[in-house]
């Protein structure tokens, strides 16, 4: 699929995203639509598996998700855990770990509450939990990790992008000086995969669903381990799949796999990874660097368009650098839960989401299959 004749033909566009024939759908950061090639070959394995054993049909399409997941990221196939929800593969990686008396790591309380959960409960058991300050709602730049971590810190975990700001994350810069330092780096990468060039050069783990920028199933997601790490990381659960157990018989002692099947703790979600092989496809096939200069060009088409019409635009000032698909705005003086509403009745789909102090914004989080026509909808709505 090429991005400039997608976008030159409706009715492919419609063809391949079914969603465009109804809706102007700009909630990508939220949960994406399924594209109609991802919805397909879920269809299709259903049917295969009223024929008999499913995982007879399915379990040979494992080894394709790990490999198109370790291309899309830059490791190995046996980096690849095949972890569902995002919530899940952080909490194996925060509860994985030990740690010894006096550790702390560092985390940002306004992300996400599935990166921020995982690492709160470890004050349970005696680690110091740091919460990072920013000069604005996630607004991290590598000084503000650089600065608030010492000998003592075990792990920072941050999320590549802010699911509310769109500020992403120099992981780089950031991954290089707290390897330096041997620090441990866990990435929530949910809101960049599929959208922006993630790789795990310089992280220790990394998490993410499909559901969102990857455009694949819920449910269906990634985790990354490094290998060297992976026998210091054991899962806090046990099942068939990740401990041995010859012929299916429990053996006297638990020994894990060797490589990062060891999180995969039992029978897969395979309908949904047949679901995420399609995705990556996708995902692979557009090119992500296309992908992200799309994104970062639609972003530069609505910001000055809504400042113009009188909204308030987070991160407004975003560079090529730390911008993103995500677009939030407000305005002081209207009911932004009226505004999505009224968004929502007319068929252009956006999100609704707030700060801890209460304020409420409209999100916007377009594709690549998105028109120009359509984000002039959103415009000439609000």
């Amino acid at each position: 699929m090429n991005l400039s004749e997608l976008l030159g033909d409706e009715a492919l566009r419609q063809r391949e995203f079914p969603v465009t024939r109804e809706k102007v759908f700009l909630a990508h950061a939220g949960v994406c639509p399924l594209p109609a090639r991802v919805a397909n070959a879920i269809s299709e394995c259903a049917r295969e598996g009223t024929l008999g054993d499913q995982e007879a049909f399915m379990m040979h399409r494992l080894d394709d998700a790990r490999r198109l997941a370790a291309q899309l990221i830059n490791c190995q196939p046996a980096e690849i855990a095949l972890v569902g929800p995002t919530s899940l593969a952080l909490s194996y990686i925060a509860a994985g770990l030990t740690y010894r008396k006096g550790d702390n790591i560092l985390v940002y309380y306004d992300d996400y509450p599935s990166n921020v959960y995982p690492w709160m409960a470890l004050a349970q058991r005696g680690v110091q939990v740091r919460l990072l300050n920013t000069r604005g709602l996630g607004v991290i730049r590598p000084r503000d990790v650089m600065g608030q971590v010492d000998e003592n810190t075990r792990l920072v975990a941050l999320a590549s992008n802010h699911f509310v700001s769109g500020y992403r994350l120099d992981i780089a810069t950031i991954g290089q000086y707290l390897r330096e330092r041997g620090i441990l780096f866990c990435l929530d990468a949910i809101q960049t995969l599929g959208a922006f060039p993630t790789t795990v050069e310089h992280v220790d783990f990394l998490a993410a669903d499909a559901h969102k920028w990857l455009l694949g199933p819920c449910g269906a997601g990634v985790m990354y381990v490094r290998r060297e790490l992976q026998e210091k990381l054991n899962p806090p659960v046990y099942g068939w799949h990740n401990v041995r157990c010859p012929n299916f018989v429990a053996q006297d002692q638990i020994v894990f796999r060797s490589d990062a099947t060891k999180y995969e703790v039992g029978t897969h979600n395979l309908l949904g990874i047949v679901g995420l092989i399609q995705s990556l496809e996708i995902a692979l096939e557009v090119g992500v660097d296309t992908i992200a200069a799309e994104l970062l060009r639609k972003r530069a088409f609505l910001v000055p368009a809504l400042q113009a019409k009188g909204w308030t635009v987070l991160h407004a000032d975003a560079t090529a650098e730390n911008g993103s698909g995500i677009v939030a705005f407000f305005s002081s003086e209207k009911n932004m839960a009226e505004v999505h509403g009224q968004l929502t009745a007319a068929g252009i789909i956006t999100s609704l989401r707030s700060n801890r102090a209460g304020q409420q914004f409209i999100r916007v989080s377009p594709h690549f299959y998105n028109t120009d026509e359509e984000l002039e909808r959103l415009l000439a709505f609000v």
